[in-house]
């Protein structure tokens, strides 16, 4: 695979045939567990999901009282996502700011976020400066949740759907978090379910109080 497979136009192209081939499919998917695990228990406030996708953890943090900044640079399907979310009801759509955005250049606003979540996202660039960027927009107390796919699934040693891509490592995100300004509340490579469908590297911090 070449850097071309990721760029604004393929994932434009995949997610207009998702969206074209499985569109109920994708409008069901349920949101990620590991944010069920991050945010279940968090008060609402104002959270970013940074490269948002099908949008299953932007409408289940707004259906749960959230406001929430949505980026994805593709925006087919960010499209797909404003319509969802007014099918949802207006009090749903409201609580959502949908950004069309670069994220591996686009900045968040310092010190803005109670939740910062960033999920499967391909990494064109520096993990180490991606983290640093994300968290960023953490605000004191905040939390910031960092799941990647690891390439290679350990079970079978065969490559996984991220191979040839550069996801969030547990070692890279931990050593981008200062321990003088953050909790590192889990860090972890967590195997799927489904045998053979790989490992998720999961990471949760707490940023220190002002």
């Amino acid at each position: 695979m070449t850097s071309e497979t990721f760029d604004r136009n393929s994932w434009e192209r995949r997610w207009a045939q998702a969206l074209r081939d499985h569109a109920d499919v994708v409008a069901t998917r349920p949101p990620n567990a590991h944010l069920l695990a991050a945010a279940n228990d968090l008060p609402p406030g104002l959270a970013l999901d940074a490269g948002c996708g099908h949008g299953a953890e932007t409408l289940w943090l707004a259906a749960h009282g959230w406001r929430i900044t949505a980026l994805d640079f593709a925006e087919t399907v960010l499209e797909h996502c404003r319509a969802r979310a007014e099918t949802l009801g207006a009090d749903i759509a409201e609580r959502v700011d949908w950004v069309h955005a670069d994220l591996s250049t686009w900045t968040p606003p310092p010190s803005r976020f109670n939740l910062v979540i960033s999920l499967y996202v391909h990494v064109a660039g520096s993990v180490t400066e991606t983290v640093r960027r994300l968290a960023s927009g953490v605000a004191p107390g905040g939390t910031l949740l960092l799941v990647g796919h690891r390439p290679i699934d350990p079970a079978t040693g065969k490559a996984t759907a991220a191979a040839g891509q550069t996801q969030i490592s547990v070692g890279e995100a931990v050593a981008a978090l200062d321990p003088a300004g953050w909790e590192i509340l889990l860090a972890e490579d967590q195997p799927r379910p489904a045998l053979g469908s790989g490992v998720d590297a999961v990471v949760r911090a707490r940023r220190s109080p002002a």
